[in-house]
This record gives structure tokens, C-alpha cells and sequence, in this order.
């Protein structure tokens, strides 16, 4: 066990979420998963978590998602990303994944129901295109059905901020994934920002 920890993909060795998910199929870890596509993944995944004995409560299902999406995204090669991420300028806002490119950087929200959060999601979304104009959000979910209120959000104008909400029960994962594999090249970490730049005098 640890796998997640060696890979750096967590900070910590052990919590609550990382003990479940990496003991959800022995002792295979995430590398040894075989899988057919990005959805399928997923849903190994959570339905071995969610038929596991594990006490399942909201907060232990946000995390192993995130654990999920992370590990799917290390397995697809899409890297770098930053998990937990605090973007410059953009106040108050830890955002769940921010995968970085020279162009624009792609934010992911990762939210196992939805119910109101996706205007947390949204208002997160908003605040970063403040301040990277070219920014792309997108909102994960296994929520199917407020997945398909959020859509019709977006094309009635009710939802701003986000791009597309994806709905991790469906092919829209797929696609999502191939388009990030698109733009794989792009892909690198961010650079050291002066808050202030000129010439200074002290």
C-alpha cells in the first residue's frame, strides 16, 4: 500500500479515503487495473466501492472520486496536473484540478451529486475566467440526472462559467479524455508570477 503517496499523487501515506481506495481490489493497485476505456474505469471503480463494506458517507465519496479521476488521469498520461490547486488572483478558491497550458488552464470540478453545487462549481468557474480570460471548466459528476438539468442550464444561460458538465456515468468521460489527450503537449507546470513587476527602488 502507499502506492498513491510513491506516485505523488496524494501528500499523505494514509487517511480515511486513500486506505479504502487502495484497498478496494486487494492487492492490486491502480497500475494493474486493466480497463477498456475511461468510463470503464470508473466504474470499476465505484461500483467496487459502493458495494464494499466501507461506511459510505458524502464526504468519503467526494474524496474517493477525486481519487478516482486523479488515478484515471496519471493511468491516461495527463500530466502535469494540480490537485488542490490555488491559481494567483483567483481569491478563495481551492480548485479540484488545474491542468495547466501555456494557452489557457483547464479547471476540473469534481462532484460525486450535485443538487446546488454546481453554482459553487459555476461561481468557481467565473472567477477564474476573471482572471485567465481563455480558461475552460468543466464539471464531473456521477449525478446523471442533475447532470442533464446543468446542461440545459448552460444552453438556457443560467450556468455561465462552466464549459460542459460531464457525466462520469456515460461516454461523455471519453470524451472529455480524448480532448485532453488532445492537448497533452501543451501540458506543463505554471510559471513563478511577480505580483509586481518594474523597477523598484528600496
Amino acid at each position: 500500500m502507499g502506492i498513491l503517496f510513491q506516485k505523488h499523487i496524494t501528500k499523505s501515506k494514509e487517511t480515511k479515503s486513500i486506505s479504502i481506495f487502495e484497498g478496494l481490489f486487494g492487492n492490486s493497485d491502480f497500475e494493474q487495473i486493466t480497463y477498456t476505456s475511461p468510463l470503464d474505469y470508473i466504474c470499476q471503480y465505484w461500483n467496487k466501492y459502493i458495494n464494499s463494506d466501507n461506511k459510505v458517507n458524502a464526504s468519503t465519496n467526494g474524496n474517493v472520486f477525486e481519487l478516482i479521476i486523479y488515478t484515471l488521469l496519471y493511468r491516461e498520461k495527463i500530466l502535469p496536473f494540480y490537485t488542490q490547486a490555488k491559481v494567483s488572483f483567483v481569491p478563495n478558491v481551492i480548485f479540484d484540478v488545474i491542468i495547466y497550458t501555456p494557452s489557457f488552464p483547464i479547471s476540473l470540478s469534481l462532484k460525486t451529486s450535485l443538487r446546488e453545487r454546481y453554482k459553487q462549481a459555476d461561481l468557481e468557474a467565473i472567477a477564474l475566467m476573471h482572471v485567465h480570460r481563455k480558461a475552460q471548466s468543466y464539471l464531473l459528476t456521477l449525478d446523471s440526472e442533475e447532470a442533464d438539468n446543468c446542461k440545459r442550464k448552460i444552453l438556457s444561460g443560467d450556468i455561465i462559467g462552466i464549459d460542459k458538465v460531464i457525466d462520469c456515468n456515460t461516454n461523455d468521460i471519453n470524451k472529455l479524455i480524448d480532448f485532453l489527450k488532445g492537448i497533452k503537449v501543451q501540458m506543463t507546470t505554471s510559471p513563478t508570477i511577480e505580483v509586481i513587476e518594474g523597477h523598484l527602488i528600496q
